[in-house]
């Protein structure tokens, strides 16, 4: 997209006028790390040489694992977020986005440490923006779900936010997901009740929907959701709390009854894998919803307000599950329109909607790949920095990929929205 953008550059303007040119163009680049020291001087012979030499090496580079604090204004407010960016992402392709919203009194850096996905976007590949939550009237950082007598239009702000990320990142429209910890919980929910012309499914950790929210849930489409939360907590009561904490079963009842969903869920117990940390988890699942939507609920017996799995270890924190490992597996099968693929896929596929292994690997002139469906799928190869460079069918029957042609050098094969990565010797 940089590329893009520099190609405009030359193609629209004139050398003579390039020095106003670049004035009104300083703030679009300024977050742009390679053009930082260019945009920066006030000689056009320097602005002219180095737009020609980052025109070329950005055509030929991935973006750098990194992250941005950006600020958009909404209803005159200022309002700052934190984007996660990760390596593999090129601009080539559209990509999903999912928002992290952080709890009450909590801030974007706190939720991008606490409630981590920068490592699951680093070889998924998408986008994770972490909003700024607002002041409300005790000082103390929101987000508007109807407490407090709060004034703030988050939603105007989160939908703001996604056109502007929109304008200057290749995101797929239709894979716009949002979670968030306990305060951010909430307001998941509520955008899946005000937004969901915009959001595919949702996910809460100790978060849950004020009774208004849920009462007067306008979503659009059926909405996938999945909800983490303890029995034991302390802060958002698993049974909920009167007049702005619904009970976690009547969120649950709610979005099931209203996708569709077999009104009894199967129930299974996760295995016990940290037995130290006092508590377990039931997975509940109500199924076969419209457009294959599914309802999920890790309900953690003796679980407090925490996110399980994270690397900071509070105390009532489980670490059988990992939040963010379960949420963006479940998000992930979806789009706006429903499960993937939902009439043949797999709904317990982790990141997508086929499985598969890849072998010999590394291998020289082909590779084989070990289909865990019937059906046949398509594949694609992408460089490291995101280039498509061959795609094909592939099934049982027919699972060989002739790799001959390629350099020698990593490459990801991406099949449904599962990648693995291969090297071609």
């Amino acid at each position: 997209m940089i590329a893009r953008i520099l190609t405009m550059t030359f193609n629209t303007i004139s050398f003579n006028k390039i020095g106003a040119y670049m004035d009104s163009k300083r703030a679009q680049f300024k977050n742009i790390p390679v053009l930082k020291f260019i945009m920066s001087s006030k000689n056009n012979s320097i602005i002219k040489k180095g737009l020609v030499f980052a025109s070329i090496l950005l055509s030929f580079s991935c973006f750098s694992q990194q992250t941005i604090n950006g600020t958009i204004v909404h209803d005159g407010i200022v309002r700052s977020y934190r984007l996660y960016i990760p390596s593999i992402y090129s601009g080539n392709m559209a990509v999903p986005l999912l928002f992290n919203f952080h709890g009450y009194s909590s801030n974007s850096n706190e939720q991008m440490n606490y409630g981590n996905f920068r490592n699951i976007a680093d070889t998924a590949n998408f986008l994770v923006v972490h909003p700024q939550g607002t002041l409300d009237n005790n000082n103390t950082t929101h987000f508007n779900v109807g407490w407090g007598g709060s004034s703030v239009d988050d939603v105007g702000f989160t939908e703001a936010l996604i056109d502007s990320l929109s304008v200057d990142y290749s995101i797929d429209q239709n894979r716009i997901y949002a979670v968030g910890m306990s305060n951010g919980g909430f307001m998941s929910f509520r955008l899946a009740c005000d937004l969901s012309a915009k959001i595919a499914a949702v996910g809460s950790v100790t978060g849950s929907m004020t009774p208004f929210t849920l009462q007067n849930c306008n979503a659009s489409h059926p909405m996938p959701m999945i909800q983490i939360h303890g029995t034991t907590d302390p802060t958002v009561p698993y049974n909920g709390a009167a007049g702005w904490a619904s009970s976690i079963t009547n969120v649950l009842n709610h979005w099931a009854t209203f996708n569709n969903c077999s009104p009894v869920p199967t129930i299974v117990n996760m295995p016990n894998t940290s037995a130290s940390d006092g508590s377990t988890v039931e997975k509940y699942t109500f199924e076969n919803g419209d457009n294959c939507s599914q309802v999920i609920h890790f309900k953690v017996i003796n679980g407090q307000h925490t996110w399980p799995g994270s690397v900071y270890n509070l105390a009532g924190t489980n670490y059988d599950i990992n939040a963010s490992v379960e949420v963006w597996n479940f998000l992930s099968k979806y789009d706006i329109f429903g499960l993937i693929n939902c009439i043949s896929a797999n709904v317990d596929e982790p990141f997508g909607i086929v499985d598969f292994q890849v072998f010999p690997n590394p291998s020289s002139e082909s590779i084989q790949v070990d289909l865990k469906i019937s059906e046949s799928a398509v594949y694609e190869i992408y460089s490291l920095c995101g280039q498509l460079l061959k795609s094909g069918s592939i099934s049982i029957n027919s699972n060989e990929i002739d790799i001959s042609n390629l350099d020698a050098q990593g490459y990801i094969l991406k099949i449904g929205h599962q990648y693995k990565h291969f090297i071609k010797l």
